[in-house]
């Protein structure tokens, strides 16, 4: 068997996944991150986006959204810490882009600018689930 690495992704209400991996890739404060076994170790805020996760054994890749949160690597171990963590195939796009037509619809409607940068965030964040769920689609 190839080398891997154990990853788990929790998010506050529960484990999203948990396994051995080959590759995991997700979006990091700066950039995208790809992270294989016996990584340098690491901790770093997370983007909103897509966590794919190469599983060993050659199972399909597992795709997981989440909302911003932690990582911690060690050599063999990837902990993701999520605030939001959603899997692949319970993401709903008609849901988002329901939830995105009535975030710019308040947008329009904001009047101060606490509230303009609330809505803002919540509008990053249904643009990069919409991005997991066309990256999901197009596999």
């Amino acid at each position: 068997m190839a080398d891997t690495i154990h990853v788990d992704v929790v998010s506050a209400e529960q484990q999203i996944w948990s396994g051995e991996a080959t590759f995991v890739v997700l979006p990091g404060e700066a950039g995208e991150l790809g992270i294989y076994p016996h990584h340098t170790p690491l901790i770093s805020r997370i983007n909103a986006g897509a966590v794919r996760i190469l599983p060993a054994g050659g199972a399909a890749e597992e795709l997981i959204f989440v909302a911003g949160g932690y990582l911690e690597v060690q050599p063999k171990v990837i902990t993701v810490l999520a605030d939001t963590a959603i899997r692949g195939h319970d993401l709903d796009e008609a849901k988002a882009l329901e939830a995105k037509r009535q975030a710019e619809e308040t947008l329009r409607n904001a009047k101060d600018k606490a509230e303009i940068a609330t809505v803002e965030s919540e509008l990053a964040t249904l643009a990069a689930q919409l991005a997991a769920i066309r990256k999901l689609r197009n596999r």
